[in-house]
Parts: structure tokens; sequence; C-alpha cells
């Protein structure tokens, strides 16, 4: 027998239906018509049946299946098949449930009356053209109104009979208009502007009726929309209470689909096609107020809310939600929360791209974005000034008011005053803001913090690609410096991620601290040099290779490295003595620290294979390096020896 009866016709109806069949809950669905019974398909666990009962029909019915639970999904207006449905129940002693659609939110712009002849009264002292969307059953009234043929446009459901009905009352031709709804917002305006219509009548059908988009589309045309009320105060549950206590009573698990959703820029106008489609069927829109807002409905259910962890704990704790749709500004792809939300969720996630800010971006400013740099500091650790030194092109998303001004400040201190950045603030909302200037010029500049920049770098220089940059091109003093094939086996032997945390422990002219700040251009550098002329020539050279992941440390180690961050690799070019010292320090911070040891005597040799052995690293090795520069004589050309040096590498198990 069926467990479930469920007087449906409506949207809310077929949802319940559909969810209890799926669900192996045996429903019996009664509709009005043969129309209603259109919208659901019978199958092992539903069965349809298409007629207008009588109260005392609907009481055998009760008595014949015996159900468990009555839902009543009429239409909110039915008042009289509501008043009978329940009756049934009482004289049955059956459960009766009232489910009842959603109120949309209103509109301060619309005209709300009570009863369609108060509709008709406020239309009476009005001109212009009328949408009337209330259906057929109530036609005969408005042939109240003064030359209601030429000014009503009807749009009715698309039967024989309804047609018979309004022909009769001399409503005919391009004045019918038989349509199957719920209707979007574009198919609305386009009527409106069709027919030319002032006004379109409407009773609040709640959001599955299509009300909010009939206000939309009233707004858009600057037609005022005529909205008769809700005829009783009832008592009930909302779809989604009602699937949460159908699960609960019956056993079955409610399984959402969800939906990560880009929405482009935030204005509607970059929300793809795929998108729209999706927010239009979601029950539940979940993300941050700007982006939520940009897109809902009226009276769609909204949680507010970015953080992963509690979006991820919300829908657990919500199953009675069909359609959920997570909504995230940009595209998916794009430095966006969707990675971590995927993570969480598991693979049975939808994911729609949406349009980017780089790309919309760079076609308003008319540059491919193919060769460009992309990145974001808005809530992440980045080093832009590398990208900008060595790249021609670089698109960053800021995120914070000041980001332009700081950005600025440090291409005029390293010498790049004169790049051109394009700014964007608030990309594709009404208060877009688009321009160009240099950094010097945006040194001091507060915008939004929604905002964007492409900086434009036509005197860019490439990444070196490999280690090894010419002795000259360092500014050098009476500090040591470490030469140029020295540093390139060293750097080799230290193995440098691009996001790697480094130590260059005496530091010196800072030859290794600019290669290792070049080659970890993402990560940081730490120069730690106690004297301080050799100090003064690394602030001289960071300015020069505009290293800014950089830092210069004054001070001796190991002491000078305890307040440091944790360290993936470092080097030792000179320990003032206190070798055992500083393994100490860097081991404790990190075990598996990666260390390479430069030697030139024999004595900081043994001292070094000595403190290796005693810590039983899993990786260690020497190389001997000597090195002959030629040196011209005349015709000749002599090779010049210089001092050899050990170089030894050393890690327990892997970075």
């Amino acid at each position: 027998m069926y467990k479930v009866i469920v007087f449906a016709g409506t949207t809310e109806g077929c949802i319940l239906c559909e969810t209890l069949a799926e669900n192996g809950i045996p429903v019996y669905a009664c509709v009005a018509t043969e129309y209603g019974s259109k919208s659901l398909t019978e199958g092992e666990f539903l069965h349809v049946t298409a007629k207008r009962l009588s109260v005392d029909e609907m009481e055998t019915l009760l008595r014949d299946v015996k159900p468990e639970l009555v839902l009543d999904a009429t239409h909110p207006y039915a008042v009289e098949v509501t008043e009978n449905i329940f009756e049934a129940c009482n004289r049955t002693d059956t459960e009766y449930k009232r489910v009842l659609r959603g109120l949309s939110n209103t509109d301060s712009k619309a005209v709300y009356v009570e009863s369609t002849s108060a509709a008709i009264e406020y239309l009476k002292g009005t001109e212009g053209n009328i949408l009337l969307t209330t259906g057929s059953k109530e036609l005969g009234k408005y042939t109240e109104l003064p030359d209601y043929q030429n000014r009503i446009y009807a749009r009715v459901l698309s039967l024989a009979s309804v047609m018979e009905t309004c022909a009769s009352y001399g409503l005919e031709g391009k004045h019918l208009i038989g349509m199957q709804g719920p209707f979007n917002k574009e198919m609305n305006v386009a009527m409106l502007r069709q027919y030319n219509c002032a006004y379109i009548v409407t009773k609040d059908t709640g959001e599955a009726g299509g009300f909010g988009e009939k206000l939309e589309a009233a707004a858009e045309c600057g037609a005022t929309a005529v909205v008769i009320g809700r005829p009783s105060n009832e008592d009930g549950l909302s779809v989604l209470e009602c699937k949460r206590m159908l699960s609960k009573r019956f056993g079955f698990e409610l399984k959402p689909s969800v939906t990560l959703l880009g929405i482009g820029m935030g204005d509607k106008s970059t929300l793809t096609i795929e998108g729209k489609n999706a927010v239009d069927k979601a029950d539940l829109l979940i993300g941050a107020t700007r982006m939520v807002d940009s897109v809902k409905h009226p009276g769609q259910d909204v949680y507010y809310e970015y953080r992963s962890d509690a979006i991820t704990e919300y829908i657990k704790e919500h199953p009675e939600y069909e359609n959920i749709v997570i909504v995230l500004s940009g595209d998916v792809g794009f430095y966006s929360g969707a990675k971590k939300l995927l993570e969480l969720l598991g693979e049975d996630v939808r994911v729609i791209c949406g349009i980017s800010s780089v790309v919309y971006f760079m076609s308003k400013i008319g540059l491919s974005w193919d060769d460009a740099k992309l990145l974001s500091s808005h809530g992440r650790n980045c080093n832009p000034i590398s990208y900008i030194m060595h790249n021609e092109k670089v698109f960053a998303i800021l995120g914070t008011k000041d980001g332009v001004a700081n950005l600025s400040q440090k291409l005029v201190t390293y010498g790049m005053g004169d790049v051109l950045i394009y700014v964007g603030e608030n990309l594709s909302y009404e208060n877009e803001k688009i321009f160009a200037k240099t950094a010097k010029e945006l040194t001091n500049y507060e915008g939004d913090a929604l905002s964007v920049v492409c900086v434009y770098n036509q005197g860019f220089v490439p990444m070196p690609a490999t280690h090894g940059i010419a002795d000259g091109e360092f500014t050098r003093g009476n500090a040591p410096m470490t030469k140029e094939e020295v540093r390139a086996v060293s750097l080799a032997k230290l193995r440098l991620l691009e996001d790697s945390v480094c130590y260059d422990v005496g530091a010196g002219t800072g030859s290794v601290s600019i290669e290792m700040a070049l080659r970890a251009h993402q990560g940081k550098v730490y120069a730690i040099e106690k004297k301080d002329d050799a100090a003064e020539l690394l602030e001289v050279n960071k300015q020069k290779f505009a290293v800014d992941n950089l830092e210069i440390v004054r001070g001796t180690a190991p002491e000078a490295l305890s307040e440091l961050p944790v360290p993936t690799h470092a080097f030792i070019g000179g320990s003032s003595g206190n070798l055992k010292e500083i393994l100490d320090v860097l081991l404790a911070k990190n075990p598996n620290v990666r260390i390479v040891i430069n030697c030139i005597t024999l004595e900081t040799v043994a001292e070094a294979l000595s403190e290796i052995r005693s810590r039983d690293f899993d990786d260690s090795e020497i190389v001997q390096l000597g090195v002959s520069r030629s040196k011209e004589l005349g015709r000749y050309h002599m090779m010049m020896g210089e001092n050899p040096i050990y170089i030894i590498s050393c890690q327990k198990g892997a970075v």
C-alpha cells in the first residue's frame, strides 16, 4: 500500500513525490487535471491520478488507501481544496501536513492589494496596457475595466477549455497568450516590451511560481507590479522542512547536489548561461555576502559564509536542500576557494567555471595575458617584485586599499618607478574604475580593496636560467665574496626550490644571498652578517638586483638565528668558529634542513667532518673545487690558480 498521499499539481508537490519515490517510499499523487499530471512520471513507487475530488471522494480515497500521512501541496490560492483535504483527514483520522510555498521578498515599488477586486479598482484609475498573469479563473472580473479588451494581455495555460473561456470574455488574438510557466525574467521582460505594458498583475506565487522574476522584469522595464496578496495566513511546512521530516520519518538519507560556481566579477552580466541556470535551480545559495547578493533571487534561501570548513559543516547539517550552489568570485580555478572545498566535499561535486578577473581586466585594457605572470597577494605570501623585475607583464590580485601604494613604493625603491601600472577596481560594477599611471605617481594612492593590477615593465631583465652571475655584476668592497664558479657548485648542491626558506650564514658581500633570492624567488632568504661594512654592501646589492625577498640580519651566528623562521636550506660561508653551535640551532629548527658548508682551511674541513659524523647524516658529500683563471701576459695566457675550496653538503632525510 501507499504510505503517503500527496495532493500535488504544484512544483512543491512534484518535488516531494519525486523525493519519496526516489527513496523507495510508495506515494500516491493526486492532481486536479491531466495537464497537471504531466509534471510527474509514474514508476514502481509512484502512482498518479488526475481528477478533481470532492471532500467525500477524498474521504473514500483515504479509507481505501490507508496512508500514514497526507501532504497538502496544493496551490496557495486553492483555499477550498485545502479545506476539503483537511476535512477528509479529520473524518478518517489521518495525519495531515500542509506544505507551504515560501513567501517572496516584497518590492517597495510594487503595489500590493488584498484581492482581485482591489486590483481592478486600482487599475481603473490608471492608463496603459496590462500583462495579466493570474490565470483564467477570475478573468471575467477584469471585464469591469474600461477598454479591457485593448488594455489586457492575458497569459494563461494553453488548454482548449481555457482558450474558449478567454474568448468568451472577448480576449483573443494577440491579447491571449497561451503558455506554461514559470517564466524567467528575460521572458517576462520580452512580453512587457512586446505589448508595451505599463502594469503586470500577479499573485505572490513564491520562488517556484516565478514571482521574483516578474518583479525583476517589471523593475527593468519601468512597469508597475500589482501584487494580489495571499488569501490567508497558513501554518505548515516549507518544502525543505517537509523533506527533512520525511527523511527522518521513513529513514532515508537525503543527498544534495552541490555545485561550485564561478560567478565572474560579481555583476550578473558576467555570469555564464550555465551558471545562471544553476542559480535558478538552486534551493540554497552559499558564499560571501557580496557574491550571494549579486546573483540571488527574491525568496531564495541563502547562507552567508566563505570559510570552507563552516560551509561543509552547514551542508551536512541541512540535508533537506536538494540543489546547493556555492558561489565563488571570478573563476573556480583562479585563486579560488574551490580547491579547499573540493578536498572537503569530495568528488561528487559539480564545478562550473566563470569569467576570471584576469580575462575580464586584460580585455578591458587591451593587453593579451597569455605571456603574463599571474599571481595573488590577497591573503597569500608572494614576491611580486621578482616577477615584475623579470617579466614584461604581471597581473596581480591585491585585496587591500593600500595595495597599489605599497607595490608602487617598492618599485620606486628598486629603481622601477617608471613602470606602468594598470589599476582595476570594482570590476563589472557601476562604480568600476580602470586607469593607468607610473609607479612613482601611485606611491600615495588609496583605492578600493576589490582591486587588481597589471604592471607593464618594458625594461624587464629575463630571469637567469642557471646560477653564476658574473662577479663583476656585484658591488664590491673589502668584504669577502664567494666567486661565481664556487657559487654555482655550492648552490647546485643546495638544491633550492622556488619557495625555499634559506639562511646565508656569514653572507659577506651577499653574492650567495643574491643568487639564493633569485632562485627561491617566492621564498625567503636571510643573510646573516656581523660586520657593518659587509652589511652595507649587502643592502646595496639587494637594491641593485631587486631581491625583495632578501632580509639582512645583522649579528653573529648562532645567536642571530634564534628568532628567524624555520629554514629549509642553509649555506655556511663563515662560522667565526661557531660551526658546532650553528649546526645545533639549524637541526633543532628543522632536522631535515639541507646544509652546504664552504671550507678553505684543512682545520675547518676537519671540524666539519667531525660534526657530520657525530650527527649521523643520511646524505653527505665532499667536493674539492680547484679553479684557475687565465691572465694575459703579452701574447700569452697564463692560468692563475684560486685557493681550492671544499664544498660539503649534508642532510637528514628529504627536504
